[in-house]
């Protein structure tokens, strides 16, 4: 019991201790002050501790520190000392650490692999860097994979596998067709964090034969394709009619129509996973389901609610996404897949762990020979980590020893250091997750004391506004501060002044007696030191007349005061603004010193007006009201435009400058708003007036700025709301004196258009411009970074001059000064310009080609000098060109491409090449004068590719039961043709596809005949060529094979039979009987009026005939099956298209004669079933169709 209460009181000592320590020096982030302050290293940059590099380009480890003196860098690779001199390809940069390893120059990334640690060292300790690991990044190929047809029936789920090659670091996975278009996703298919593309239920838009997995390698910007995986869906209609079409209409058939499943998860599998993720990291979580109607998944946590704000749904609510997620985020989360038939769900336990974290990370300790501090080290992690401490990279358990530390746990306790006592400290957190490692120095320093802050600062403020003066300061140990006011005032002390740790002082009410100078004192036991700073206290700004309200009538005039007061030595500025923003841009609106003037007031210029008085010290404000009222009415008042000014007057004539006055003309009941002034320059443009400037409408005389050598007239229009008025009457002219020209050529440009020459141009001097007789240029040039003297050249007024015998596109310095006859323009700013550019003369090297695929490829090549360009360097050109197709051997015409690349670019890409081909390519730099020189030919070849369709298909010979096929060979075979493969199946009556059949064809053959065919039966064939790559695009055909003679005759034969002949001139003796009545009762309709009785029933009295159910019911139409209970098609199985009511039959025999045209031949027969002929088209009727004979009815049982 004792000895619990004397560990208790142990650690209750040192936790005073603690408290009782002097706290740290602060040093001040004065760049000087840092400059001369001896400091340990400290890291200021360093590689990630896990680097991935890429393994084309050279390896850069970065490590760097700054200390005083500079610190200098060594470095261990896997634990032991990395010697870089005895490595030719690894260097360091200079006052850095960092390493560059280089690897386009013949080194491998891989033998670089391992782990680096980078030390910064100097005489007050040594500081040490992460742990890190280079790993090359790795971009394998798909392992090569025979790939089965997927045949799956409507409605099951189907799992599209991608099983991309592992790299580093992970690819991104996608998938897409053909076309390169990402295929479409949706609740029912879309893809697993896996890779994997998920069918929930298949549906017959889902087959297809590319379906390709791409995985996309980010950091060697490469993209992996896996070979297409074909898809075929059978749809339940389909299948049955494939099995009706084979069987009688007494057989029993019909696969099961598509059945409705319920939710089965595909991922995960089993009822409940676990899952383990580390804090600060995105939690991904998944579940796709199989079934039909397609599963809704829904997440919840068990237990609790989902983390608001971090939570996520992502891939159609399959995937649970939360970022940032803790140790409270663990727990069960549960998803629910359900659709009308039921559901599914599964448990996946998540257990979030964590690599260490900072809780207080060490800082660095600043103190002075004597005093105390502590390093303090807390992090935690799950599990929690374990702490270690280093002292200049070395385990601290191992170092020199230092009486003045000691270790306890996570904290370092210093007692009376000592200069020796410096030294940089690594704390190092750990767990089986991660590490965590942090330098912090300790630097006893032994520093007289010094003020930071500017010596004689000026301050000022505003009366009774609190004024800070500022004594920044530094000393070891910490000095002490004092203030006093003027040379030679006592201490300040008391309540009125508040005195801050960083030696500044507060006055919190400041007066003007404030003002004066005060002296800042900073002493230590190494010496003392003094600064003086200055204090002016300002008069407040006032206004004394504010603005006031005012309610003022349409079109009137209103003004608002705003009269300040302000310290004489403070210059104020005098903003006004409207509804709080800007007013108007409206000339309406004019501001004077002390008022706010509204001309001509409309109801938009109701509202608040505020005056805002700024000084860099202050700013004060004040606000008034404008209510704009409807004048009273007035008698109608016509308005126009103002007549012209006259009596224009020239006065105070000087050589820059004369005054004009006028007399405006009348106004014509509005008001001038403004005068336009304008100038004719009778000297060098006569008759042509220019702009020269406008003033308000209440201004009446203006000073006008001239320019020398000028023949100058005057002109005034008055402007109000209506128009402008007729310009006055010229004044009188006015010469002004000859003067130096004011500026020089504007616009001025040097480009050679030789190679040998440089073209100087500018933009001349205007007329007025010249301000003098004898307007010449002064042309004067010299290169650029030589030392040579300028070369001039006067020429007359031209705009351009010619520099011969140059060297080839160097840099000049070029300026154009004017003159005239009175002396020369100020001096020009100078341009730099180029001479004449040339061919470029070198070509690019190394060029190195990497095949991408069948049709795409990647080019590289090395920079050619930008010595040798001879110009402005536009860019690269690759020419290339198809040498032969590997499958044909046979050359062809040479059509070059040529692809541009701008700028100092140094790969592209080649689109569009064709499979299985030998291709040449060259490159060359171009600038503006044109190519250079082709670099050697590099030859590569394309890998094969699936071949275009064959050229043709042709069906001839047919007999009974055979066909024969004949074809030619694709035009583009992109490879070598490893066989061809024949589809085929029939056709029936209605247009439906049978059973398919497939053949191979070795792809040598190019003939085939077809035999065991059904007789008088359609086909339909596919046909395509393969290579080892895939199948190609398809050719398709129909044909038919011929009719069994036997089965002709007896059908003719029953056309021959006499009961048949017997029927038919029954049925013609009936029509010819029925014609003779129908004529009788047409001679007796001529005694009542004919007409009113059709008009009377007119139409609807006539109807559509029946169809004769006994005749030709059981023919069918051959388009579909779906139109097999339609009626039959007007005109081509009905004897009339009309009959006549019974109670109508008396009316006349014109109702009934048109209705039969067409169905009777010349001796009333009625042949209109049998004839095969194409009938006349019905009246009512929108379709005509061919009469089937009697052969083809009887046809139509079979």
């Amino acid at each position: 019991m004792m000895r619990k209460k004397s560990i208790s009181a142990s650690k209750a000592s040192l936790v005073l201790f603690l408290c009782q320590m002097i706290s740290a020096l602060e040093v001040p982030l004065d760049s000087k002050l840092l400059e001369e302050l001896s400091q340990p290293p400290t890291i200021t940059q360093q590689s990630p501790k896990d680097y991935i590099v890429d393994p084309r380009e050279n390896i850069v480890i970065q490590c760097e520190a700054k200390g005083k003196p500079p610190p200098s860098f060594s470095w261990t690779r896997n634990g032991t000392h990395f010697d870089i001199d005895k490595d030719a390809q690894v260097t360091m940069k200079p006052n850095s650490g960092t390493l560059v390893i280089n690897i386009m120059n013949g080194g491998k990334a891989e033998a670089y692999e391992g782990v680096y640690q980078c030390t910064a060292r100097n005489e007050r300790g040594a500081a040490i860097s992460n742990n890190i690991v280079i790993r090359p990044s790795r971009s394998p190929l798909w392992t090569k994979e025979k790939l089965e047809p997927n045949q799956v029936r409507e409605g099951d789920s189907l799992v599209l596998h991608c099983r991309p090659p592992v790299g580093l670091p992970p690819p991104i996975i996608f998938w897409m067709d053909n076309a390169f278009q990402r295929l479409p996703q949706s609740e029912r298919v879309s893809q697993g964090l896996n890779g994997d593309l998920y069918f929930s239920n298949v549906q017959p838009e889902d087959t297809r034969e590319d379906y390709i997995c791409y995985a996309r390698f980010n950091h060697t910007q490469t993209i992996q394709q896996k070979q297409p995986i074909s898809v075929k869906v059978f749809s339940m209609d389909s299948l049955n009619d494939t099995i009706a079409a084979n069987l009688s209409d007494t057989d029993i058939y019909g696969a099961k129509p598509v059945t409705e499943r319920q939710p089965v998860l595909l991922t995960p599998t089993g009822s409940t996973s676990t899952k383990v993720e580390l804090r600060g990291n995105v939690l991904l979580l998944e579940c796709i389901a199989a079934g039909l109607p397609t599963p809704v998944i829904r997440w919840i946590k068990e237990g609790g609610e989902l983390p608001a704000n971090r939570t996520f749904f992502e891939n159609f609510k399959k995937t649970l996404k939360i970022i940032d997620v803790s140790e409270a985020d663990s727990g069960n989360y549960k998803c629910i897949a359900r659709n009308i038939l039921g559901s599914a769900h599964h448990v996946i336990s998540v257990t979030v762990k964590a690599a260490p974290y900072w809780i207080t990370a060490p800082r660095n300790l600043v103190l002075s020979p004597g005093e105390d501090g502590t390093l303090i080290c807390r992090a935690n992690g799950n599990p929690k980590p374990n702490i270690s401490w280093l002292a200049n990279g070395v385990p601290i358990a191992i170092a020199p020893e230092d009486p003045s530390r000691k270790v306890d746990g996570d904290t370092i306790i210093f007692s009376h250091v000592q200069e020796r006592s410096s030294a940089v400290y690594q704390c190092n957190a750990s767990n089986e997750y991660g590490y965590l490692l942090a330098n912090a120095f300790v630097n006893v320093l032994a520093e007289p004391p010094r003020i930071l802050t500017s010596a004689n600062k000026l301050y000022q403020v505003i009366s009774d506004s609190p004024a800070l003066l500022d004594c920044a300061y530094f000393g070891s140990p910490k000095p002490e501060i004092e203030w006093f006011k003027g040379v030679k005032g006592s201490i300040l002390r008391g309540n009125e002044y508040i005195f801050h740790d960083n030696g500044t002082l507060e006055i919190p009410v400041a007066q003007k007696d404030s003002t004066g100078t005060y002296t800042c004192v900073a002493r230590n036991e190494l010496g003392k030191i003094q600064n003086e700073v200055q204090l002016e206290v300002k008069d407040p700004t006032m206004i004394i007349k504010q603005p006031e309200y005012k309610v003022v009538q349409r079109y009137g005039q209103v003004s608002f005061e705003c009269i300040i007061k302000h310290d004489s030595t403070l210059l104020p500025a005098v903003i006004w603004l409207k509804d709080n923003d800007e007013l108007p841009d409206d000339e309406r609106f004019l501001v004077g010193k002390d008022n706010l003037t509204i001309m001509n007031v409309t109801d938009r210029d109701d509202g608040t007006y505020t005056c805002i008085v700024n000084t860099t010290l202050d700013s004060v404000s004040a606000s008034a009201v404008l209510t704009v009222v409807a004048a009273p009415p007035t008698p109608a008042i016509i308005y126009a435009r103002p007549n012209p000014p006259f009596d224009l007057e020239l006065t105070g004539q000087l050589e820059r400058s004369v005054e004009l006055s006028w007399i405006p003309g009348d106004e014509n009941n509005s008001p001038i708003t403004n005068f336009v002034i304008e100038y004719e320059d009778g000297l060098h443009e006569p008759g042509v007036w220019h702009y020269q400037t406008e003033v308000p409408g209440t201004q009446t005389t203006v000073q006008l700025k001239l320019s020398p050598y000028v023949n100058y007239s005057f002109r005034v229009i008055a402007v109000n709301e209506i128009g402008r008025s007729q310009p006055s009457e010229p004044s009188e002219q006015y010469l002004t004196k000859s003067a130096n020209p004011d500026e020089n050529p504007s616009n001025v440009q040097g480009i050679g258009s030789e190679p040998d020459n440089l073209v100087i141009t500018w933009e001349s001097l205007k007329g007025f411009q010249s301000n003098g007789p004898g307007l010449q240029y002064k042309v004067s040039w010299r290169q650029k970074d030589v030392d040579d003297e300028w070369t001039s050249v006067i020429v007359a007024n031209v705009s351009k001059y010619i520099v011969s015998g140059t060297p080839t596109f160097v840099p000049y310095e070029i300026k154009v000064q004017a003159l005239n006859d009175l002396g020369y323009a100020p001096e020009p700013s100078e341009v730099i310009g180029h001479s004449g550019e040339d061919l470029p003369m070198v070509a690019p090297g190394n060029v190195q080609v990497h095949v991408v695929n069948s049709t795409l490829a990647k080019v590289h090549w090395d920079p050619v000098p930008l010595k040798t360009v001879r110009g402005h360097l536009q860019g690269y050109k690759v020419y290339y060109w198809k040498v032969q197709s590997l499958s044909r051997r046979s050359r062809r015409h040479v059509e070059k491409k040529i692809l541009t690349f701008r700028g100092n670019k140094t790969f592209g890409m080649l689109p569009g090449l064709e499979p299985y081909s030998s291709y040449k390519l060259n490159v060359r730099v171009v600038n503006g004068k044109g190519e250079g020189p082709a670099s050697p030919d590099k030859v590569f070849k394309t890998p094969e590719g699936v071949p275009s369709s064959p050229s043709f298909l042709k069906i001839t010979n047919p007999t009974l039961d055979s066909l024969t096929l004949e074809w030619g060979s694709p035009t583009h075979p992109n490879g070598v043709l490893t066989s061809y493969i024949l589809k085929f199946q029939p056709i029936n009556n209605t247009h439906e596809l049978g059973p398919l059949v497939e053949i191979r064809i070795p792809a040598n053959e190019s003939s085939l005949i077809l035999k065991n065919l059904n007789y008088s039966t359609r086909y339909k064939f596919y046909f395509n060529a393969q290579t080892s790559v895939g199948s190609g695009s398809q050719i398709t055909e129909e044909a038919v094979t011929i009719m069994d003679e036997a089965m002709a005759s007896r059908q003719v034969d029953i056309a021959t039979q006499g009961w048949f002949i017997g029927l038919m001139c029954a049925v013609a003796l009936l029509i010819l009987i029925l014609l003779i009545v129908c004529f009788i009762r047409r001679n007796k309709g001529g005694k009542y009026p004919v007409k009113e009785k059709e008009d009377a029933h007119a139409d609807p009295e006539i109807q559509p005939m029946k169809e004769d159910d006994g005749t030709f019911g059981e023919y069918r139409s051959l388009e579909s099956d779906a139109e097999d209970h339609k009626p039959l098609k007007k005109g081509s199985r009905t004897p009339s298209d009309r009959t006549v009511k019974k109670e109508d039959s008396d009316d006349s025999l014109v109702d009934y004669g048109e209705g039969v045209n067409g169905q009777f031949n010349e001796d009333g027969s009625f042949i209109g079933q049998y004839s095969g002929k194409k009938e006349k088209e019905p009246a009512e009727g929108n379709e005509s169709s061919e009469a089937p004979s009697p052969v083809n009815a009887m046809n139509s049982f079979v």
